[in-house]
């Protein structure tokens, strides 16, 4: 099967070029130049061309599968309205970030875990989901139960990267302690008795479980090649750990110090859209803004907003002094991919996977027009 895609600006890895590409058998064949458009062939009318979005850290799915407090929805059903609203932001690639640990066991994280990993399974075998689903197992060192639920999941025919997280308060992502109060008083409704208790409770997790727990689960990801992930470092500290444990992506470090040192020592630095979109961090961390300008941001993730990514992706291109569109691109579809170990997506090349996305630069907002994966089209 042949779909060529004509009269577009073609975003490749280092330029952009007035051209048409073409797809056979769903892999990249050819990429000319020119503003011809061949019978049968996608008119893109002079709008981007660019490789569909891979995106490394989302949690939406535990949204879906609790849309208000209380209101459990149907899992499969949850797992295609998540594919949707993935497909129709332009991401053909999603590492679905499924929380191991939780700071309450009432959580849906926790209640309704099997569920989500085997809906996902369940409608990626039946053929039904847009875009392509891997896992992502975030893992909390802090939760008591993290490696027994670890070993249930190690070996899932979808798992692919794991993230070391640990969310106690007064370091990382809350090294200011009130931040972490704001959140989480907020998000369980507690007293403040009650929030000092859950304080010492969570940071005496960390001093019973986790060292040993981070120890287990490098050790488990090495045997098996499963790439790795730090979470919220913020020191020099934790980056030396990170490049001893075999991490090849920073998820969302907190300080430009640590995103430095990460980037200098081969690690590539994730941050979040909605933190570029917004111009800083909802926790009062680092702007990824700050980090694209210096130099150290190589992956955007959409973490809580799937239609951030692209939108992400362009506004870098259009405030940061240094990012052209290409390495722009590039933050949301080649570097993540390879990063991961994907190798045949990310890119428009010959070779690789047809998944691709027509984008309308509207002088809003950038606007997705379609979606192709395998050069069917999804959305």
């Amino acid at each position: 099967m042949e779909q060529a895609f004509a009269n577009a600006h073609v975003v490749l890895a280092d330029q952009v070029v007035r051209g048409s590409v073409l797809v056979r058998d769903g892999v990249i064949a050819s990429i000319d130049e020119g503003a011809g458009v061949p019978p049968g062939a996608v008119d893109c009318a002079g709008d981007l061309l660019i490789p569909g979005l891979v995106e490394l850290h989302t949690d939406g799915l535990e949204n879906h599968m609790q849309p208000r407090p209380g209101a459990h929805w149907p899992a499969v059903a949850a797992v295609i309205a998540h594919d949707n609203q993935l497909a129709a932001a332009g991401i053909t690639t999603v590492f679905d970030a499924i929380a191991l640990g939780a700071l309450m066991d009432t959580s849906v994280r926790i209640k309704r875990l099997s569920e989500m990993v085997e809906s996902l399974a369940e409608a990626r075998r039946a053929g039904i989901l847009r875009a392509d689903h891997l896992l992502h197992l975030r893992c909390e060192i802090t939760y008591k139960h993290l490696p027994e639920i670890f070993d249930t999941l190690a070996d899932h025919e979808m798992m692919r990267l794991a993230s070391i997280m640990d969310h106690t308060p007064g370091q990382r992502q809350f090294v200011d302690e009130a931040h972490y109060k704001i959140y989480y008083q907020g998000k369980f409704k507690l007293s403040d008795a009650e929030m000092a208790a859950f304080i010492k409770d969570r940071r005496a997790d960390q001093v019973r479980y986790g060292e040993a727990h981070r120890r287990y689960i490098v050790a488990q990801c090495r045997a098996r090649g499963i790439s790795l992930a730090s979470h919220d470092d913020a020191t020099a500290e934790h980056v030396d750990e990170a490049v001893a444990d075999g991490v090849t992506i920073a998820e969302f470090p907190t300080t430009v110090a640590a995103a430095k040192a990460s980037h200098a020592r081969g690690i590539k630095v994730m941050m979040g859209a909605p933190n570029v979109v917004r111009g800083g961090s909802h926790s009062g961390n680092v702007s990824a803004r700050d980090l694209a300008a210096a130099g150290y941001l190589d992956i955007v993730s959409s973490d809580y907003v799937p239609s951030s990514l692209l939108h992400a992706s362009v506004l870098l291109s259009e405030v940061i002094n240094g990012v052209d569109l290409p390495a722009a691109i590039r933050a949301v579809t080649k570097n993540p991919a390879e990063s991961a170990g994907l190798e045949d997506r990310g890119e428009i090349t010959i070779g690789r996977l047809g998944d691709l996305v027509r984008v309308h630069l509207s002088p809003h907002h950038p606007v997705v027009r379609g979606v192709w994966r395998g050069g069917q089209r999804i959305a």
